[in-house]
């Protein structure tokens, strides 16, 4: 199924940092909030952006408030998500989607945890999202400065994501080329939202897959859960990216995903760790096994007026 397409953002877009998930580290957002407005957006906090509970980033219904106040914003083109950790998952019950479908189309970024948001973003609203990296996080907010090639990445996705944009993997596990719309995520999120109204159907489309600190029987368990539910069932392609610390995981993602007989990347660098290449979910990609390469096809959006 594709998902509507957002607008792409233009110098002067107000764009607003949120953290459903986990707390944030002050001196990280400060320097990825400057990151952005370097690319000539002009960038806002959710009022209760610093609000802490132990590992959330405040109370529930705090996080789901800024969420839905920033995207109903009529002034905000995008709502970036600050960091991952856990915790927004547990939003997607608080959100009044009504609202949040009420005001339009606009483009969500974030990963790791944030994948929950981007298969409730897809079922509740029919957009299309990115995952890619985040201003809170290493990638673009180390002292040092942003990590070039992801921050030069994430600025094509978002101004000018009509450009097919090809992401390089290091093998191919299982040779072919599979079009169809992206969807997926984080493993260890896909996982937790099986039986939920937010579940992944892979159907007709190509998944990303990747993950962080997990061990390979983990990366089993997670796997098999998501077979054993159907998710996988009519799958064209799999995006295998990062598995950052997550030891010798290659031989059971081979094992489990190759007898389902679709083309297969690996070593695409998305997910975790550095770099960090940006995709949209809910439009086509490419897997191209000949280039060992994933390349996103997202027609031209002009901006809205």
């Amino acid at each position: 199924m594709h998902e509507r397409t957002p607008p792409r953002l233009a110098p002067g877009d107000t764009v607003a940092l949120v953290a459903p998930s986990g707390p944030i580290d002050a001196e990280r957002l400060w320097r990825g909030r400057r990151v952005l407005a370097d690319l000539g957006l002009n960038v806002v906090l959710g009022s209760r952006i610093f609000t802490r509970r132990g590992y959330l980033a405040g109370p529930d219904v705090a996080r789901a408030a800024d969420l839905q106040e920033a995207w109903c914003d009529p002034e905000v083109a995008a709502v970036i998500c600050a960091r991952g950790g856990y915790g927004a998952g547990r939003l997607l019950d608080l959100i009044d989607w009504d609202a949040m479908k009420s005001a339009g189309s606009k483009i969500l970024v974030g990963s790791s945890d944030i994948t929950a948001l981007h298969l409730a973003f897809a079922r509740r609203l029919g957009l299309a999202t990115v995952f890619g990296p985040m201003p809170a996080c290493a990638t673009l907010a180390d002292p040092e400065g942003p990590e070039p090639y992801s921050l030069g990445h994430l600025h094509t996705t978002l101004f000018h994501g009509h450009t097919p944009t090809a992401v390089t993997g290091d093998r191919v596990m299982s040779e072919g080329r599979a079009v169809g719309p992206m969807i997926g995520g984080n493993l260890t999120l896909l996982a937790a939202m099986c039986g939920t109204p937010y579940e992944m159907r892979a159907e007709g489309h190509i998944v990303l897959l990747e993950d962080v600190g997990e061990d390979p029987y983990r990366i089993d368990r997670m796997l098999t859960q998501l077979a054993q539910n159907g998710a996988f069932d009519g799958v064209k392609g799999f995006a295998l990216g990062s598995w950052v610390d997550c030891g010798n995981v290659l031989p059971i993602l081979a094992e489990r995903l190759i007898p389902l007989g679709v083309p297969i990347l690996a070593g695409l660098p998305i997910g975790h760790g550095s770099p960090q290449f940006s995709v949209w979910l809910g439009t086509d990609g490419v897997i191209d096994t000949e280039s060992c390469s994933l390349t996103g096809l997202i027609s031209d959006t002009d901006k809205a007026p």
